[in-house]
C-alpha cells in the first residue's frame, strides 16, 4: 500500500498532518453529535482545540445549501484563503458537505478528512465525491474534490451502535467481493473483525487503499471506478423504497441487500458460482435481516432502478456484476425480464 492511513494516535496525527500542509488557517467542520462524543477525545490536538469550528445539524436533514452557506460564512469570517485547510471530523454527511463547501470556496480549499463512522471511513471520506441534497434528491448538487489527506482511526468506531457498524461493514464486504477473495473470506467472519479494534482498523485501511488506487486511475468515474457501484443500483432502490414506505433503512443495509441482487444477476448473466451465492445469502440473512421488498413492490423497485442517476438513459440500469469473487464486470445492462427474475429470486432467497 503506497500510503499509510491508519493511526492509533489521532490527535497527534491531525496536528502533524496539518503542520506539514503549512496552512495559514484551519477551520473544523463537524456535527453536533460528534462535537459532544468524539471531539473531547481529540483535545490533545492543538489544531482541534484552537481552530474555529462549525457544528452542523446531524444527519441528512442538515445536508442543505443553507448549511453550506453557514460554512462559507465561517470561512469568510476567519479570513480563510486558498492556503487554508478545512478539517472535516465526522461521518459521511460532514465529509460530503464540508468537502463541497471547500471545493467551491475561492474555487477550492484543501480538505483533510477524519471520518468518525465506519461507513464514512470506507465510503464518503475517500474518493473525492462531495455534495448536498436538493429538492429531495440525495447528492443532487456536488463536485469532485479530492481530500488532501484522510486520517483513519478505529477508536471513534467504539462509540457506534451495532446498526451503524453493520452499515459501514456492508461497504467493506462490497469492496472485498470485487477485489480479493481472501479478504472477503476474512470479512465473512464478521464478529472476529469487529470485536478487535486492530483487525477492524487494518481492514478499513485496506478498503480505503483499494478505493484510492481505483480513484487515482479513474477520478471521474468514466470506467474502472464503476466497480465501486457493486450492489448500489438495487441498493439505492431499496433505500428509496424504505423512505417511501415509511420504514427507512441504513445505506449499508440497503447495499448489503443490493449485493444479493447483483450476485443473482451475476449468476444469471455471467455464471457466478451458486455455492458463493448461497454463502452470501446466509451472511446477509444472519446480519442484515429479511427481504426489503415484497412482490407488490416490484414495479416501484424496477422504476427506481430504471431511473438511477448512473444510467445513460431511462430503462437501461447499469450494473457492476461479478464473474467470480475478485473478477468484476462493469456496464452490464440486464433486460427487464432478467431484472424481474432476479428480484423474484431475491425475495425468495432473502425472505
Amino acid at each position: 500500500m503506497a500510503e499509510n492511513y491508519l493511526t492509533h494516535e489521532p490527535a497527534s496525527t491531525i496536528d502533524s498532518t496539518i503542520e506539514a500542509l503549512e496552512a495559514d488557517k484551519v477551520i473544523v467542520v463537524t456535527d453536533e453529535n460528534v462535537e459532544k462524543i468524539v471531539i473531547p477525545s481529540l483535545e490533545g490536538s492543538s489544531i482541534v482545540k484552537t481552530s474555529p469550528r462549525i457544528a452542523i445539524i446531524p444527519g441528512e436533514e442538515g445536508k442543505t445549501l443553507e448549511t453550506v452557506t453557514k460554512i462559507w460564512d465561517k470561512l469568510e469570517e476567519t479570513g480563510a484563503t486558498r492556503s487554508s485547510v478545512v478539517l472535516n471530523i465526522g461521518g459521511g454527511v460532514v465529509t460530503d458537505i464540508g468537502g463541497f463547501a471547500a471545493s467551491t470556496y475561492k474555487r477550492g480549499v484543501r480538505t483533510v478528512n477524519f471520518p468518525t463512522t465506519l461507513l464514512g471511513a470506507v465510503d464518503a471520506a475517500t474518493g473525492g465525491k462531495t455534495g448536498i441534497n436538493y429538492r429531495g434528491l440525495k447528492n443532487e448538487i456536488g463536485a469532485f474534490h479530492m481530500p488532501t489527506k484522510v486520517i483513519l482511526s478505529a477508536i471513534p468506531f467504539r462509540s457506534l451502535s451495532r446498526e451503524e457498524l453493520l452499515s459501514g461493514y456492508a461497504e467493506m464486504i462490497k469492496t472485498a467481493l470485487f477485489s480479493d477473495k481472501d479478504f472477503y473470506l476474512q470479512l465473512y467472519n464478521l464478529e472476529d473483525v469487529v470485536e478487535d479494534t486492530q483487525i477492524l482498523g487494518s481492514a478499513v485501511e485496506k478498503c480505503v487503499g483499494i478505493k484510492d488506487e481505483i480513484v487515482a486511475q479513474d477520478p471521474h468515474e468514466k470506467g474502472l471506478r464503476k466497480v465501486l457501484n457493486l450492489g448500489h443500483t438495487a441498493g439505492h432502490a431499496f433505500e428509496s423504497l424504505g423512505i417511501q414506505k415509511g420504514f427507512p433503512v441504513t445505506h449499508g443495509k440497503a447495499v448489503a441487500h443490493g449485493l444479493l441482487v447483483a450476485l443473482i444477476l451475476s449468476h444469471i448473466k455471467l455464471g457466478f458460482d451458486t455455492y458463493e451465492l448461497e454463502q452470501y445469502r446466509r451472511f446477509l440473512r444472519e446480519y442484515y435481516g429479511g427481504a426489503l421488498m415484497q412482490c407488490e413492490d416490484m414495479e416501484k423497485v424496477l422504476t427506481k432502478m430504471n431511473s438511477d442517476k448512473k444510467n445513460r438513459k431511462y430503462g437501461e440500469p447499469a450494473f457492476t456484476l461479478l464473474k467470480g469473487i475478485g473478477d468484476p464486470v462493469i456496464d452490464c445492462h440486464p433486460s427487464q425480464t432478467e431484472l424481474t427474475e432476479a428480484l423474484e429470486l431475491y425475495i425468495d432467497m432473502a425472505s
